[in-house]
């Protein structure tokens, strides 16, 4: 197997579970040297371990402002350079108040937007900053939603989530059209939904088979992003920025409308 990230040391927020554990994983296979942030102490010993020597874990939350930094510095120590950023933390703020805009509280709207928006800017913000100080380019990888601009009706209605995933997008192209010139390209992948992530019941079931239509209809599985996150880690993609690259089984092409 070629190695894509031969000599490339990478930050994942967010790397010790889900996709971004599987992210870890396959840039490791890949020659990369990662470090993995996640909020879990025990997620984080279990990735380290898992990962290998190429690997550090560090316990941070993604919404506070030291943490990417630490992270970033924690990077150029042990493996000698920073090369690219790939944010995945996130979530919804279901148990403060998320949901359809009727319902929503304030502490639901204002969580969903720190957990997806503001601890994405922080991480975003350190990279730049370093590659800048650093006088080199880089790459960073954002995690979007197809929720954020091909929504369904009744059974995804989290406003604040769609808002958030939607404004990764605004967010991303408008400092990928900065930091060009930097050589810094921006890059946002947008998975459709995945498995494990919502409660799996019969319409449920029904909408994915119909709406995430490739491989027989199904979730989308962590590992499907791997692929697409390794190539914009790499040097394959020095010249794209400020692109929206849907992994979704076909979510946002198919013409199912589900309305009650």
């Amino acid at each position: 197997m070629e190695n894509w990230l031969s000599r490339k040391s990478i930050v994942i927020i967010g790397g010790t579970t889900g996709i971004g554990f599987s992210a870890a994983k396959a840039m490791v296979q890949h020659g990369a040297s990662v470090v993995v942030v996640g909020r879990n102490p025990e997620n984080c010993l279990v990735a380290e371990l898992n990962l290998g020597a190429n690997a550090r874990a560090m316990q941070g939350d993604a919404t506070h402002v030291q943490t990417p930094m630490a992270a970033i510095q924690l990077c150029i120590r042990e493996f000698g350079s920073f090369d690219g950023l790939y944010h995945v933390a996130g979530g919804i703020g279901k148990k403060f108040g998320e949901g359809s805009l009727h319902n929503l509280s304030l502490d639901g709207w204002n969580k969903t937007l720190d957990l997806n928006l503001t601890s994405l800017m922080l991480s975003n913000q350190a990279a730049v900053q370093t590659f800048l100080g650093m006088n080199k380019g880089g790459t960073i990888l954002n995690m979007g939603s197809v929720l954020g601009y091909a929504p369904s009706s009744d059974l995804f209605s989290d406003h604040a989530y769609a808002t958030a995933k939607s404004a990764v997008i605004g967010f991303s192209k408008s400092i990928a059209a900065t930091y060009a010139k930097n050589n810094i390209r921006v890059n946002v992948l947008a998975p459709g939904v995945i498995e494990n992530s919502a409660p799996d019941d019969a319409p449920l079931q029904d909408l994915i088979r119909e709406k995430q239509i490739l491989d027989g209809g199904r979730y989308t599985l962590n590992q499907d992003l791997d692929g697409a996150a390794v190539y914009f880690m790499s040097d394959y993609s020095k010249f794209s920025t400020g692109q929206v690259l849907a992994v979704d089984g076909g979510w946002s092409v198919t013409d199912r409308n589900r309305s009650k």
